[in-house]
Formats: C-alpha cells, structure tokens, sequence
C-alpha cells in the first residue's frame, strides 16, 4: 500500500502500559454509563431541538471542554507522557464537579483520547513519552449538570517537519470553513462535501469510518455528520447541537483496530490529525460552543 506520507516521526504499532481506572468523587454527577456498562449511543432519528435553559447548561459544559483541553495542550512537551496529560484533565475536570465523559463509556478506560501521529483516533493514555516531532490529537468530553461538551485538537510537540505542519494547519481550517457554512435550513450533507472538496484541493483524504454527532444529555445522538461527500437527508434547524470533527490523512483514510477495541490506526502507517466543535444552530447562523478563552 503506497503513503505519501514521507515525513520523519515515531509510528505507533501497540498500546503502552495503561495505569488503572481514575476515580471519581461521589458528589460528581455522573452519566447513567458509569454505573452499568452500555453500548455506544445511538446516533439514530430525530435530533431535538435544545430549550433556552439546555442551551444554557451545553454553554457551561462546553466552555469547560474548551479549557481543559487549551490546558492539556499546554502540556504536550517532549517527555511528558499521555498517562500523564489524562491524570492532569481528569483531576481539573472533577475539581469543577464534572465527570470524564471517556471514562467507561462503552468501556473506554481513561478520561481522555490522545492519538499520535499515525493513529486516527481513540488513543488510550499510557506510559509513552511524547518525542520530538509528534502531532498528538487529544479529545476533551466534559459531563457537567448533566451535559455533555465535546471538542479536540491536534498539537505540535517539538520541531514538526513540514509536512506534519501542513496536515495540522490545513484540519484546522477545513473543521473552520464547515462550521462558517451551518445555519438553519441547510443540509447537513453539506458538511461532507463541504470536507471533499477540501481534502481534493489540499491532497489529502479524510477518514471516512468516524463522524460527528448530537450532543446533549447524552454523549452521542443525532444527527450524524458524515465527513465525506454524502446525500444523507435532514437539515440543520435552530436548536440543534452536534459536533464537527473531521479527521484528515496525508496518506489513505483507511484505518484497522488495535486488539484494545480503541485505538484507530491508519493501515498506510500515515498521519492524521482532527479538530473538532461542539455547534448550536441558531436563529440566524451558529454558535460554537467550545470556544477556547482568549
């Protein structure tokens, strides 16, 4: 399988060492998931229309998302490990009496994702040192007064090579130029071709097996996002709120499971990178939700 992908960088071919679960005080709110074990939600059907005072709540949630994840990126140096950056969020987040939306859901073990360099998506922490040159994505989900904010980021750790660079630089703006394009009456396919086109001018390719989703009280639900070109009906509508996460290749969008049930690896051993948006429709345009403080 051919990867245009030549830059310099460590591929990652297996879970590290993973400590153990991270506990959660008993005064934190905590989604239904953490007690019982449950599948992964349902992205199916109608997506609801959020009240004044929901919106309220998903604000609150995710402007703490937005934090924590703008700390955890001030922590990816060179030498730190992942293990490391998910003990720094999970503390913060329940210092703020939330709950770690990874943690247990659908089984996930840790507080957060980080993917490095070849992996996709849903990485799981562990005792890996962040090198010189990685590209780390990591994923913040916050679960407070019962709503759920969802957002991520793909950082530089060191002296990336160009290329690299390129990948991280061009993800951010395709995940900006989707969210300029929401608004009440359009299509949500929009989105995906919104992505395919961008990935054709910039010669990259998206990876096509993950999409965005509904958020709320639940982690996931409708609608769903696709990140490629689609003509899956609905349309956006005041009220609504989901996430936008595209995750872009420099090399194919094909990706293979790791024998922990998580972690997404290119099957071309290429680099990736995914930004990501908690949005509410609005009257007349969008909101995001997951803005990072200034």
């Amino acid at each position: 399988m051919h990867c245009k992908d030549k830059g310099q960088w460590d591929k990652i071919t297996a879970t590290g060492n993973v400590s153990e679960e991270r506990s959660v005080p008993e005064h934190i709110i905590k989604p239904p998931y953490y007690y019982k074990q449950m599948g992964a939600g349902n992205t199916m059907g109608r997506p609801e229309i959020k009240t004044a005072d929901q919106v309220n709540q998903m604000r609150s949630s995710g402007k703490l998302a937005a934090q924590i994840l703008r700390q955890c990126g001030q922590m990816a140096k060179i030498g730190m490990t992942t293990d490391e950056i998910d003990e720094f969020a999970h503390e913060r987040i329940v210092a703020h009496n939330a709950y770690p939306s990874p943690l247990r859901y659908a089984g996930f073990p840790k507080s957060v994702c980080t993917s490095i360099n070849n992996v996709a998506c849903h990485g799981i922490p562990d005792d890996r040192q962040l090198l010189d040159g990685d590209i780390i994505n990591i994923d913040v989900t916050v679960y407070l007064n019962g709503y759920h904010g969802d957002c991520s980021e793909t950082f530089l750790v060191g002296d990336v090579d160009e290329r690299g660079q390129y990948l991280v630089n061009c993800t951010r703006d395709c995940l900006s130029r989707c969210i300029a394009l929401c608004g009440p009456g359009v299509a949500f396919n929009e989105i995906g071709k919104c992505i395919q086109r961008f990935c054709k001018d910039h010669d990259l390719e998206s990876v096509a097996a993950f999409i965005g989703h509904g958020i709320g009280s639940y982690f996931h639900g409708p609608p769903e996002i696709y990140h490629y070109d689609n003509e899956v009906p609905g349309q956006m509508e005041p009220g609504m709120t989901f996430t936008i996460e595209p995750i872009l290749s420099l090399g194919g969008g094909e990706i293979g499971i790791l024998e922990d049930g998580w972690t997404a690896l290119s099957l071309d051993n290429s680099r990736s990178a995914q930004f990501e948006h908690t949005i509410l429709i609005t009257d007349s345009g969008v909101e995001v939700l997951t803005t990072k403080d200034v």
